[in-house]
């Protein structure tokens, strides 16, 4: 568009879209910290942070797709649904047959999983994954990511821990099957007690999401050792029971913010093919949470 008589020059008023599919939404903040690295990247990019019950997740991806979305996040409950409502798989999410991330490339959509590679970028900082022994709590979207990204990265062996049986020990013999690791799968009993051996211990599950939630794991936090890392796939809160716990008996804690901001990197890079600012993500997140730098 040209001169409009001030001097000024509009190249377009048609941002490129983005966004997340997901339910609840209003806890994720995904959206503050892509809005700000669109920003600071001066890229004409949009995110738009969606509530989409599990009925409306095909009319939802046939909207972004109308209107031109460059792709979209899905978070729960629909990382293993999508699948069937997309075009194909990246070899990781094939694997791993869950979905985070979706890519719309004039109209055809891919399915990638970027979940499991943040957080072994936040592992990676904390502490080498190669050679240890990792307990997994769930077996959803993320804990799948997370098992198969930890052991193709050389973990020695995997426990799988969840409630139901048949998802569990499904993932243990896709991890088992697929990867060098070995993996089994434990019942998740009442007050779970963590192996001893275990030098990696990660809520996979959704317990403890929200501001303000007093849930945790049915675990007994006796168990937890100091020489371990304790994580939780969590953002919102940073801090939450589980983790709280975890520090008290002396271990390493890694927040779910460092995976956020990870795997949103890698998002935004696949979305725009730039290269966005980890730290302003960080810087935001910190923001959003009151936290010091």
């Amino acid at each position: 568009m040209g001169d409009d008589g001030n001097n000024v020059t509009v190249s377009s008023f048609l941002p490129q879209l983005t966004g997340s599919f997901s339910t609840p939404a209003a806890d994720n903040p995904t959206v503050q910290i892509m809005e700000a690295a669109y920003a600071a990247g001066n890229l004409d990019f949009r995110y738009i942070n969606c509530d989409v019950k599990p009925e409306g997740l095909a009319d939802a991806i046939a909207g972004a797709v109308a209107m031109g979305w460059r792709g979209f996040n899905c978070s729960l409950p629909h990382k293993v649904a999508v699948i069937p409502l997309i075009d194909g798989l990246a070899e990781s999410a094939s694997i791993i047959g869950a979905v985070n991330t979706v890519v719309n490339d004039d109209g055809r959509l891919t399915g990638e999983n970027t979940d499991g590679q943040g957080f072994l970028a936040s592992l990676r900082e904390v502490k080498d994954p190669k050679d240890t022994r990792i307990v997994i709590f769930g077996a959803g979207g993320a804990a799948r990511a997370i098992a198969v990204e930890c052991a193709l990265a050389g973990a020695r062996a995997i426990t799988i821990v969840n409630r139901s049986p048949e998802r569990g020990q499904e993932l243990a013999a896709l991890v088992d099957s697929r990867t060098p690791a070995d993996c089994d799968y434990r019942p998740w009993t009442s007050r779970f007690d963590v192996p001893a051996d275990a030098d990696v211990v990660i809520n996979a599950t959704s317990i403890g999401f929200g501001a303000g939630s007093t849930e945790t794991l049915d675990v007994d936090t006796d168990s937890l050792q100091p020489h371990m890392v304790v994580a939780d796939v969590m953002a919102n809160p940073p801090m939450t029971v589980w983790l709280t716990a975890a520090e008290s008996r002396g271990c390493t804690i890694l927040t779910g913010l460092g995976m956020l901001v990870n795997q949103a990197a890698i998002n935004g890079k696949l979305w725009t093919g730039v290269d966005l600012d980890k730290a302003v993500m960080h810087r935001e997140l910190s923001a959003i949470f009151g936290l010091t730098q």
